[in-house]
């Protein structure tokens, strides 16, 4: 008997390169006793190794069997309104299902932290006085914001003030409101891309987006409001190009512009909002779009908060703190296998798998929508690496450009979909059961 070699093909090797990454991130550090300085005991995340199981661990069981017995032909076959509704339904119950396996505290926990908004949010009582003091409190210091209050734009904490303003501001009712916002980023992402005449396309990469370790992260994770804001700025912008429509082109403009008083790293959703003007062959939509996110801009540093002051007393208390002592030697690729964490390794072979189809993009974009969306979330991704101004937590803080990336999973070969999936699922259940991660 012979045996023929037959080579392997590329999603396989995106799969071994992935995996070797994730691993070599876990065992550098473990075995050479390199301190890389984060806050709990697992690089590349921020998280603890506890195995256990709880009250979530059925619940994720039962939904991950359901998700890889009947999601790739649910995507396929359910009609347009009902797969976006299902989608967030499937949404919120798989991050919910995960959370609980943390019991109640999986939910209630994350968002009380001292480090986060809620507690602050609570206190607020003068919004325009807050604006007022917002950077002359970012520095460390006795009257210093919180890490992550001084970390970003008071956008963020300004989603907070309002939950607390209309009765959400109890841990597990802001939890469990985030976590509704969340779950309508792969809803988004699935406008944007039909909007774009990808939706077949996008159809096949939905429960890869969906039903993933990500979701993880998403629950009660600030970050995850942020991802589903640019979300949906990036929708509207679609539809404000391919309808020529200057009302859905201001809402864009309003969308983006608040994203970017969210986070300061959400500047970069620029080069997806030029991939879907590219797309579309359309620059209609960006005098209406420029105008309303400088109009939000001008409106925070009219009451008080100006971004481009803001910015530069945020670095100087990044690199006076906790980032002075992680080494980017260590960061600048664990960053990178932080985030093959949060979405799988599987992105590793999608990624490979799409790279005929986002190096077409890169010369056509219109020719090849799909393409152009992960072309812009692995850019998005790279710069935002180099900056070295998310050394570790990325985690989460790289939400907002994951599910732009996980589009890739469309041109993973037919016969890994089935398979793809379910250790998918089984990779997200077996991290959340083996990992205490901070969010």
């Amino acid at each position: 008997m012979t045996f023929r070699w037959r080579p392997l093909g590329a999603p396989v090797w995106g799969l071994g390169a992935a995996t070797l990454l994730m691993v070599l991130a876990v065992v550098v550090p473990a075995v050479t006793g390199w301190d890389v300085d984060v806050t709990r005991s697992f690089p590349p995340l921020r998280a603890t190794w506890w195995p256990r199981l709880g009250l979530g661990s059925l619940p994720a069981l039962l939904i991950g069997a359901a998700g890889a017995t009947w999601a790739l032909t649910a995507a396929h076959r359910l009609t347009w309104r009902t797969l976006l509704v299902v989608t967030w339904l499937v949404g919120v119950a798989w991050m919910l299902a995960l959370a609980l396996i943390d019991g109640v505290p999986g939910i209630a926990g994350p968002l009380n932290s001292g480090y986060e908004y809620l507690p602050t949010a609570r206190a607020i009582t003068d919004v325009p006085a807050m604006l007022h003091e917002f950077t002359g409190r970012i520095p460390l210091g006795p009257h210093g914001w919180p890490v992550h209050v001084a970390g970003h734009p008071p956008g963020a904490l300004l989603f907070f003030v309002g939950l607390v303003q209309v009765g959400l501001g109890s841990p597990v009712a802001a939890g469990l409101a985030v976590t509704a916002v969340a779950a309508t980023t792969p809803v988004a992402v699935l406008v944007t891309a039909r909007t774009l005449g990808a939706e077949s396309a996008a159809r096949r990469a939905l429960p890869f987006l969906v039903l993933g370790p990500v979701a993880i992260w998403q629950a009660v994770s600030a970050d995850a409001v942020f991802a589903a804001v640019g979300a949906w700025g990036a929708a509207a912008l679609a539809l404000g190009a391919v309808r020529r429509s200057a009302a859905w082109s201001v809402l864009a403009g309003l969308v983006l512009g608040y994203a970017v008083m969210m986070s300061y790293g959400l500047a970069l959703l620029g080069v997806l909002a030029v991939a879907i003007l590219l797309v579309a062959r359309s620059w209609y939509p960006l005098p209406f779009a420029l105008a309303a996110a400088l109009a939000v801009v001008v409106a925070f540093a009219a009451l008080g908060f100006v971004w481009w002051e803001a910015f530069p007393a945020l670095q100087d208390r990044y690199w006076a703190g906790i980032a002075s002592r992680r080494p980017a030697t260590y960061w600048l690729w664990g960053n990178l296998a932080a985030l093959l964490f949060a979405t799988g390794p599987i992105l590793g072979a999608a990624l490979a798998g799409a790279a005929r189809e986002v190096a077409g993009a890169v010369r056509h974009p219109g020719r090849h929508a799909l393409g152009a969306l992960v072309a812009a979330g692995v850019t998005m991704v790279v710069v935002a690496d180099l900056t070295l101004l998310s050394k570790a937590e990325v985690e989460r803080i790289w939400l907002p450009f994951m599910p732009w990336m996980m589009l890739s999973c469309a041109y993973l070969p037919e016969r890994w979909h089935g398979t793809g999936l379910a250790l998918q699922i089984g990779f997200a259940i077996a991290v959340q059961h083996l990992l205490h991660t901070a969010w």
